[in-house]
């Protein structure tokens, strides 16, 4: 099979596997907190016994501001998925991950601030357009009543968590191989979590083996296959081709909400996600074309 057809296909895997996750956290009984906690504590487990072998193997010294770059990473990674898994018990799977991908734009801003990164008028146009859709969507959502809203705008603060994941993952990965920064995140997402959900009270046990099955299913479906698989072709696709495809997480999750767990949505949510994703999609083109100059 041609390496390009195959990372093609395993990019197909990722973002399939990707989208199932809110279907995951809301199939699961149990509060978003411990779901998040599941997932990243179950992923770092599968995960350690491959990390010490490759970290024997390579015989090489963890550098320390790549460790720190990816357990503060892990910290973020914990608020957003803590965020964003909350977001599903309240309003269902599909929109408060919609807003959970408005990432790319908290990314852009955040490089302006932090780094002077220089964002092009497309940036700011997509950010426009991006934040237009999601305020006719709270504006919906919140119009309705009841939790429908504070669930998608939990999801928008995830996106602001996840964002800077990624700023500290560009700093991390410069020190550190993919399964190295990858594990350590995970672990201290996972052990953030713990603690979050000790200080909340919540419990760990006594669930029903669906629940069970749906943590076991974000742990290795999600977290383990799902994001390996997009990490893998990152080494073989460029970037331009992988994040914007990714903006079909939303999508596949949407039609997965429909079909598995009979979700409906108004025809001002469906305009509003579609702005949503095309402004978002014009930050990820501004971003790179900007890139392009630029070397």
């Amino acid at each position: 099979m041609p390496s390009t057809l195959k990372s093609y296909l395993v990019l197909l895997f990722g973002l399939t596997a990707i989208g199932f996750s809110a279907i995951f956290v809301r199939s699961a009984d149990a509060p978003g907190t411990v779901t998040a906690f599941y997932r990243m504590g179950i992923g770092s487990a599968v995960m350690a016994l491959p990390f010490l072998n490759h970290l024997r193997r390579k015989r090489f010294r963890l550098s320390r501001p790549g460790v720190i770059a990816a357990v503060l990473a892990g910290l973020f990674f914990g608020g957003d998925l803590s965020l964003w898994a909350t977001g599903i018990t309240l309003s269902g799977a599909a929109l408060p991950t919609l807003m959970a991908n408005t990432a790319p734009i908290w990314v852009g801003l955040g490089a302006a601030l932090l780094f002077r990164e220089r964002q092009n008028r497309w940036f700011w146009i997509g950010l426009l357009v991006s934040m237009s859709g999601a305020a006719l969507i709270l504006g919906q959502d919140f119009s309705i009543g009841g939790e429908a809203g504070l669930g998608t705008f939990l999801g928008l603060g995830a996106a602001v968590f996840y964002g800077g994941y990624h700023l500290l993952a560009q700093r991390g990965r410069i020190f550190l191989d993919t399964l190295t920064f990858f594990w350590l995140s995970t672990f201290s997402s996972a052990v953030i979590l713990f603690l979050l959900n000790v200080g909340l009270g919540r419990s760990f046990t006594g669930y029903d083996t669906p629940t069970y099955l749906n943590f076991l299913a974000l742990g290795t479906v999600v977290q383990v296959a799902g994001w390996l698989a997009v990490n893998y072709v990152q080494g073989y696709l460029p970037a331009s081709i992988v994040a914007p495809t990714l903006l079909g997480q939303p999508v596949v999750t949407a039609v997965l909400a429909v079909i598995l767990l009979g979700e409906e949505f108004t025809a001002w949510q469906i305009a509003g996600a579609a702005v949503v994703l095309g402004g978002v999609y014009l930050v990820h083109w501004s971003r790179y074309s900007n890139a392009g100059r630029q070397r």
